[in-house]
């Protein structure tokens, strides 16, 4: 083969490759594009369910809590897409990890729309009266996520696609998830305030940890667990329970004040661990 032929063959390789990575790259853009366009329509279907369910006042308070969320979910994306492997965020597994956080965002809308403010705006009498759509809709906005929770990493491992974007998405809508859907349900009489510890610790773990690393003193790596994610599954699924208009509120209240118990006990002992006063 002469230089030329040589030299002709490398460029049509690399142009081929190069071609595929700024495929890659469109495939990224796209899907980050893709969710800021879909969570706008999210915002303006929600509103629409929403201000039919009850009025267009409720409906508006819906929609800038959701709003606010559904900011807070794309920028996330936005922000940690890698230039250079945009198309981690086109990946099916993480197309469904965003999916979690857009339902989450949708289930956090509820925060301005409890119970007892819809049943007074639409003059219904005694306390907690929605229509049955209102009612149920936090449990499947949120139950709908934790079902994502569960395919989401089976499809990555399945389909070889486990990124470091999935990571990040997955630990991020999970504390999404834990804090907004207990906010939900005490701001609907779901869950006792108490239950509000669950969402506080992952924050006041992660702030004590840093603040001990701030302070010089060692934070050692979290070990493997085979209790943590099965109680994370636990919780969820109490979580979307809970939500739903199906039992009592004092049985739930008197159930979730047990279930919470063990999670506490186990960021405790991860603490505990990580800072080299427990063994693993």
């Amino acid at each position: 083969m002469s230089d030329s032929e040589s030299g002709a063959g490398g460029c049509r390789a690399g142009g081929g490759e190069g071609g595929g990575t700024v495929r890659r790259r469109r495939r990224g853009i796209a899907a980050v594009a893709g969710t800021a366009v879909a969570a706008a329509g999210v915002a303006a279907g929600g509103r629409a369910v929403v201000a039919a369910a009850t009025t267009p006042r409720v409906a508006n308070r819906w929609t800038l809590v959701t709003g606010v969320v559904l900011c807070y979910v794309v920028g996330f994306l936005a922000y940690h897409v890698d230039a250079n492997r945009l198309a981690a965020a086109a990946a099916p597994p993480n197309l469904v990890t965003t999916i979690r956080g857009v339902l989450y965002a949708a289930t956090a809308g509820f925060l301005a729309v409890p119970p007892s403010s819809v049943a007074g705006v639409l003059g219904v009498t005694g306390v907690g009266a929605p229509p049955a759509a209102i009612r149920w809709a936090p449990a499947l906005c949120y139950g709908a996520g934790v079902a994502l929770d569960f395919a989401d990493g089976r499809l990555a491992r399945r389909t070889d696609r486990t990124t470091p974007l999935g990571t990040k998405l997955d630990h991020a809508f999970d504390t999404l998830g834990f804090l907004v859907a207990p906010l939900v349900g005490v701001a609907w009489g779901r869950l006792p305030v108490a239950y509000l510890a669950l969402s506080a610790a992952r924050y006041v773990y992660r702030a004590a940890t840093t603040w001990r690393r701030w302070r010089g003193r060692p934070v050692g790596d979290l070990p493997e667990s085979r209790v943590r994610r099965p109680l994370a599954a636990l919780q969820m699924a109490f979580i979307a329970v809970a939500l739903t208009p199906l039992f009592p509120a004092v049985t739930v209240h008197a159930a979730a004040l047990i279930a919470v118990v063990p999670s506490l006990a186990t960021f405790g002992r991860d603490y505990l661990v990580v800072t080299g006063r427990l063994g693993a």
